[in-house]
């Protein structure tokens, strides 16, 4: 695909290492150029896949993204993702773009153009240049909250994830989205926004709310969240926190309460809850997750508060992988023998973990005293 992209500014440095970029894209789609910023994570890695966000009302919401997004991926609640922010401020732009017809609530001809510059024309860029995820996710306000909805009417929706920030609804859009998300045959993430202040849009948002609210499908994940004090304006600051927080959960270490909730009382092998933890964020977000230090401990937590020692095997197959240097694999392959009644097997395990690094709460002291109460057990 043929497009042209003309350096405006780099706000900090240029090249994949920059955080954020602003550019001049030239849509042919829309025969006109248009504003568009872009971040990248700091330690962006071309070999690791990053999911996108685009953000539509750049000039309000894409700052507040970002510093939400640097925040929760510092913290784990979400893999470092890139986000495209497209610039609408300027005149009468984002009224023009998200135009739609008031009798069919369809887009304007502006309208399927500007649909079409960010689905053919944003998205096949980043993806083709970039090392993007499948997973994709769309943010918009008011009228281009509205419009990210028209992404649902595919068969299949690029976006696996919409944040409805105060939508302005088109005619009928309130029965729209609900038909359309219960007809959806993929994962999708929907995440709705609004403000306490009456207005003329909240019947008809209030009226989506419940009836999506009504739909019983695994691959829809809603999460609706109003904030009484705000308003239309202040709507915008509110949430998108939040929403992160509802649509990454999954990436978020282990916590104490999930622990105590989830994992002592279920009836299932404790090693089954991490596994299962790790191939849903894969199958959800098609990133292969790298095994967090914190979910390791709380599950071998788990199989000693639960006495399920058969966990400790795969557990500690899993640990040779993930901390390839660390005694955490063997030292956890020694407890299985220790607890399985073999002794030997043991004793040459705990001794393989004390030639190795040290980590967490597991020290070459610990494996010592495993190796001399086994010696003094059985005489070896």
């Amino acid at each position: 695909m043929r497009h042209f992209l003309i350096v405006l500014a780099s706000l900090f440095c240029f090249g994949l290492n920059a955080q954020i970029t602003k550019e001049i894209f030239e849509s042919f789609k829309l025969q006109e150029r248009r504003d568009v910023s872009y971040y990248f994570p700091e330690e962006y890695d071309k070999d690791k896949k990053h999911p996108l966000i685009v953000v539509l009302d750049a000039d309000y919401l894409f700052e507040q993204v970002v510093a939400n997004a640097k925040f929760y991926s510092k913290f784990h609640g979400m893999p470092e993702s890139i986000i495209v922010g497209i610039h609408q401020s300027e005149g009468s732009i984002r009224f023009d773009d998200c135009a739609f017809d008031k009798q069919t609530g369809l887009p304007s001809e502006k309208g399927n153009k500007f649909f079409e510059f960010l689905g053919m024309e944003i998205i096949p860029y980043l993806d083709l240049n970039y090392n993007t995820a499948p997973f994709k996710m769309i943010v918009g306000y008011d009228i281009t909250a509205n419009f990210e909805n028209y992404w649902l009417f595919k068969d299949r929706s690029v976006f696996n994830a919409f944040i409805n920030i105060s939508p302005t609804l088109a005619p009928d859009m309130e029965i729209h989205i609900p038909s359309r998300l219960e007809a959806m045959n993929q994962q999708i993430f929907y995440q709705l926004i609004v403000e306490g202040e009456k207005s003329k849009q909240r019947p008809k948002i209030m009226s989506m709310n419940n009836a999506i609210k009504a739909i019983s499908k695994e691959n829809l994940h809603y999460y609706f969240d109003e904030y009484p004090s705000a308003d239309h304006i202040s709507i915008v600051t509110y949430g998108i926190g939040k929403a992160f927080d509802n649509i990454f959960g999954m990436f978020k270490p282990i916590s104490p309460k999930e622990y105590k909730t989830q994992i002592l009382t279920s009836e299932e092998p404790v090693f089954n809850y991490l596994e299962n933890k790790y191939k849903t964020i894969e199958d959800l977000f098609g990133i292969k997750k790298t095994v967090d230090l914190n979910d390791v401990m709380a599950i071998y937590a788990g199989t000693r508060k639960k006495e399920d020692f058969e966990s400790l095997k795969p557990l500690s197959d899993m640990c040779k992988v993930e901390f390839p240097e660390t005694m955490l694999g063997f030292y956890f392959e020694g407890e299985y023998y220790e607890q399985l009644g073999e002794p030997k097997k043991a004793l040459r395990t705990f001794e393989k973990a004390f030639g190795m690094d040290e980590i967490d709460f597991l020290t070459k002291e610990m494996a010592l005293e495993k190796i001399d109460a086994l010696k003094a057990d059985f005489g070896f």
